[in-house]
Order: structure tokens, then C-alpha cells, then sequence
């Protein structure tokens, strides 16, 4: 990269090729190449998002539009690549077009930045602030190997992503007041929310490659985009005629977003990078991180989130709201968020994003072939004390059978669904026998929010099963025998698994436990004893596994 920070034409993206092969390109290399690509070699999953929003996609449905048609979407999708007429397209757009627009340090326009941003306090602080897990101000992860008193050098290919990872991420703490802004009160502004990815729990579809990975994030559009709608690097004439404030200036102001190209990068800080000359050459030091605009309300047409639908609202309040993603719970526990494709009109409950609903459609008209490699990949942030430090980062990513999708023929959702649902039970019935076994020894059960629970133990045991299970059903199309003998030895391997873990409780419970205890519950006398824990146990196995337990009547 150069001394300006060229992202359109300098090496700064890191990515693994279809080979294995790690690395550097330009903005354009990457999408000139991107059939070439298989995945994007980044710090974090959060910063995949980020940098999908923030760039590549704002760049190539401007430059090249998006498809108004499911045909129009399914020809460019089979092109497998981006032709060399829209190469050419791109190439003009981060050239003449806007290349000046994506030069990191450039004096007037730097990208994603304000020029000649100054702290009310005169101040600059630690490039440290852009990395979560770096101790900065409030936000003092646990085991985080630099304090906020040590230098940070961040070169510039690394800086230009947490810079991305800040306008999606960063937290709501108390931010500096900026030279300009006449909303900043006492050398500060207050009130800030977290990025708008903060309050998302994200979800992207991913291809084979980053092609497959841009188009399947790539929403059909009759109308196409709005044509007053613009990304943050040529929004200043579109905010100036909304009496918006505009991205390059300290100001901001709460609104909502002028469409999809503003939503995917919209600036929510006002942030100024200071380099400096390191005998490694250039290295971003210290940088000015000051509020930026609000988003009034995440919109329904935010391409990567689930939604929780409320069927009777109180007043003021939407009737969808994301879905945020719970910590400690693998992607596959979460399949029936993912695979809700209908709006619950009459009920609370979740239904997906409007890019796996998108998918849903392309695999009913055979535009994904019910064997295609579906993948989707999940992260979030969980945030704690009002937001302003983060508390957990979470990632996740498996593999998703087009054929789950199809809402028109539910067969293989439901397997899949099952199979979760079974797992869920099976869980449930070991804590209850923990629990059972507590009481039997004179204790008491385990508090909801205390302590490590059996149920954890096992599903993580079985995480690498489930993945196998779903890889293994993208292959098998519509084969019904096939996906029934799926089930079959998925709950072979659940009740393996359950009878080691209820094995290594009753192993772990006092002699006291087989003689056991009376509790009354209600006004009635309660027996519990380690033996009838156990039949209890197994009685609510056979109950939850019944293929296995229709195989074994079979053979008897």
C-alpha cells in the first residue's frame, strides 16, 4: 500500500485461494479475482461482516447494479465469475469514478474518515481504541496482552479493517467530543449506541468462493436500487439535499438510512487515523474516535439478521425486532431461527433473514441445486454495563442443505429441525437427572444461572457430529431412505453420548444418593433416589429416541 493508503489498488485484503495459498491483494484484485478466492483471510468473524457491508458489496451493486430478476441473478451466478465487461466496470469505478475516495490517508477525503478531525480536548488516543481486544477507557478485556499505556502500531492494512470493524462494532461508551460538532457537551457526547451491527445478530450466507459468497448476499431487486441512494464515500451531495449531515464532516445526526447502499455503510463514528513514519515503514499510532450518526431503527430490508416477531406490540414498539445471537449456543442450536421462512402473522416467534428466505427461493426453482455447498456463518457481540465494554465475541458457521430451505416441500427442514429437537430433549433429561441426583444427595438442584451444566457438556460433545450430519445431508439431495438412515444413526450417536455423560454423574454421586431422600413438593411427599433418577432417565430416552427404540421392537 502507498503513502496515501490506495485500498482500490494497493495490497492491503488478505485471502486463502482455492489452492490454500495466503495472500495480498488490492480492493479490485480481490474482486477482479474473487471465483479464485475461497475465503478471506481476517482477525475476527466480526470483521467479515463489516467488511462485506462497508465495501464489497457497496462497490459492486454500485458499479455493476443488482439483479432484478431471480433469472437475472441465476445467470450472473452461473457466469461463476464476474465477467470481463464488469471486471472493466469496476476497474472505472475505483479508478476515474472514486478511486480518490479510497485512499486511506488522503488529506481532503480520506475513506471511511473525517479530514482534519480534532478532539474538543486537543487529544488523540491509542490506535489500541479499534481493537476490542486491546484495553481501552472502559472496555478492559480480561486477558487482553497489550494495556492501554502501550504504543499500538497498526500498518495500514490492518488499520483500514478495524477502522471497518468500528463503524459496525464499537461500543456505546461515552465518546470524545469533536472540534465542529454542536452537539457535543462538556468535551463530550453521550447517548451514543453500539454500531449497528451491535444490535444485529448477524448472519451470512456463504458460498465456494467469494464470488458464490457476494452474489448469495446479493438481494433481487425489481426496482433495482434507488437511484438517490449512495454509500458514504459519494453520500455528501444526497445528505446536503436531505439537510443530512454529511459522513465527512464532525456533525451527525439521528435518521434513518437512505437505502441499502447507506444502510451496508453507514458511518456511525466520525473517526480520524494518525500515521506515522516507523522504522517498518508507515503505522497507524493514535487515532480520533467521535460520535457519528444514529440509526433510528434497524430497517426490515437489512439483509443480514433474523427477526423476532412480536404478534400483539405494545405501544411504540415494532412488531419485528432483531434477533441477537445467545452466547455459548453453537450456530446449529439455533436452526430453527434460521430455518423459520414464514412470517408467524397470529404468534411470537422468529422467522429468517430475507437473504436465506432469498435462498429458499432460488433452490425451489433449481437455481441452487438441492446438493449445493450452502454455508452460513453467524457472529455477534455480546455487550455489558450499557454497552460500553464487550463482554463476548461470538462466531460461528456450518454447513445448511438447500433443501431445508424449500418451503414448498418441508421434508428435509423438519428432519433437520427434528434432529435438533431431539438433541434439546435429550439435554433437558440430563439436567433433570442431575438435578435429581442433587436432591437424592442432600443438595439441591443447580441454580438456572450457576454453574456448568451437563447439558453443556454433551451438545458440545455432539457439535462435531451435527456438522457432519449437515455436510452429509447437502449431499444426498432428495433422497428420503438415505436422510431417514441420517436420523437413525444421529440419534444412535445422542444416546451414546447421553449414556456417558449420565454415566459419569451417577459415578460422581455419594453412596447416600441409592438410599436416597423425601422432599415435599406442593403438601406431597417426594421420593428421590439415584435408581429411580436413572429409570427416569432412561424411560425419557427411549420416549425422545423412538427410531431407535421402533429398530430394537423390530428385532425383537
Amino acid at each position: 500500500m502507498d503513502a496515501e493508503g490506495d485500498i482500490a489498488h494497493g495490497d492491503w485484503l488478505g485471502t486463502v485461494d482455492v489452492g490454500g495459498a495466503v495472500r495480498m491483494t488490492s480492493l479490485l484484485g480481490g474482486l477482479a479475482g474473487a471465483h479464485t478466492v475461497r475465503r478471506l483471510e481476517l482477525a475476527v468473524p466480526t470483521m467479515e461482516p463489516a467488511l462485506l457491508r462497508q465495501v464489497l458489496l457497496p462497490v459492486v451493486w454500485d458499479a455493476l447494479g443488482v439483479p432484478h430478476t431471480r433469472q437475472e441473478w441465476a445467470e450472473r451466478f452461473q457466469r461463476g465469475r464476474f465477467s470481463d465487461s464488469e471486471v472493466e466496470q469496476l476497474n472505472d469505478y475505483l479508478g476515474p469514478r472514486y478511486g480518490d475516495r479510497f485512499r486511506l490517508f488522503d488529506e481532503e477525503r480520506p475513506f471511511a474518515q473525517v479530514a482534519g478531525l480534532q478532539a474538543l480536548n486537543g487529544e488523540a488516543k491509542s490506535a489500541g481504541q479499534l481493537v476490542p481486544s486491546i484495553a481501552s477507557g472502559n472496555n478492559v478485556p480480561l486477558f487482553s496482552g497489550v494495556s492501554e499505556g502501550e504504543e499500538v502500531l497498526l500498518p495500514p492494512e490492518q488499520a483500514v479493517l478495524w477502522l471497518l470493524h468500528a463503524h459496525c462494532w464499537d461500543t456505546a461508551s461515552i465518546k470524545t467530543g469533536a472540534v465542529g460538532d454542536p452537539q457535543a457537551k462538556n468535551g463530550k457526547t453521550t447517548g451514543n449506541p453500539t454500531g449497528p451491527l451491535g444490535q444485529l445478530g448477524v448472519i451470512v450466507p456463504v458460498g465456494e468462493n467469494l464470488f458464490e459468497t457476494l452474489m448469495l448476499n446479493t438481494p433481487v431487486l425489481a426496482a433495482g436500487l434507488d437511484p438517490a441512494d449512495r454509500p458514504q464515500w459519494a453520500w455528501q451531495e444526497r445528505a446536503a439535499a436531505l439537510g443530512w449531515k454529511s459522513p465527512a464532516s464532525p456533525e451527525w445526526s439521528s435518521r434513518p438510512t437512505g437505502g441499502l447502499l447507506d444502510l451496508l455503510t453507514f458511518q456511525a463514528r466520525r473517526i480520524r487515523l494518525i500515521p506515522c513514519q516507523t522504522e517498518q515503514g508507515l503505522r497507524v499510532h493514535r487515532v480520533i474516535v467521535c460520535a457519528g450518526d444514529r440509526l433510528t431503527r434497524t430497517p426490515q430490508e437489512d439483509p443480514h439478521t433474523a427477526w423476532s416477531h412480536t404478534a400483539k406490540p405494545k405501544a411504540r414498539q415494532p412488531a419485528q425486532r432483531p434477533r441477537r445471537h445467545v452466547s455459548g449456543r453453537s450456530a446449529w442450536q439455533g436452526l430453527s431461527t434460521l430455518l423459520a421462512l414464514a412470517l408467524p402473522v397470529e404468534s411470537d416467534g422468529p422467522f429468517t433473514s430475507v437473504l436465506l428466505r432469498q435462498a429458499s427461493d432460488l433452490g425451489a426453482d433449481g437455481t441452487l441445486p438441492a446438493t449445493y455447498r450452502l454455508g452460513v456463518e453467524i457472529c455477534g457481540f455480546e455487550y455489558g454495563t450499557q454497552s460500553a465494554v464487550v463482554e463476548n465475541a461470538i462466531g460461528d458457521s456450518l454447513p445448511l442443505p438447500v433443501t431445508s430451505l424449500l418451503a414448498e416441500d418441508p421434508w428435509m427442514r423438519e428432519a433437520v429441525l427434528d434432529c435438533v429437537y431431539r438433541a434439546d430433549q435429550v439435554a433437558r433429561a440430563l439436567d433433570n437427572l442431575n438435578n435429581d441426583l442433587r436432591r437424592a444427595s442432600g443438595g439441591d438442584p443447580l441454580p438456572r444461572d450457576k454453574g456448568q451444566r451437563p447439558s453443556s457438556r454433551l451438545l458440545h460433545s455432539l457439535d462435531t457430529t451435527m456438522r457432519r450430519l449437515l455436510a452429509g445431508l447437502c449431499t444426498i439431495g432428495v433422497d428420503e431412505d438415505r436422510l431417514e438412515q441420517a436420523q437413525h444413526a444421529w440419534q444412535q450417536c445422542l444416546r451414546t453420548a447421553a449414556v456417558r455423560e449420565a454415566d459419569a454423574l451417577l459415578a460422581a454421586s455419594p453412596p447416600r444418593a441409592v438410599v436416597g431422600r423425601v422432599e415435599k413438593t406442593n403438601g406431597k411427599e417426594v421420593v428421590y433416589r439415584s435408581g429411580k433418577a436413572v429409570g427416569l432417565f432412561y424411560k425419557k430416552l427411549t420416549e425422545t429416541l423412538t427410531l431407535l427404540a421402533r429398530a430394537e421392537e423390530d428385532a425383537a
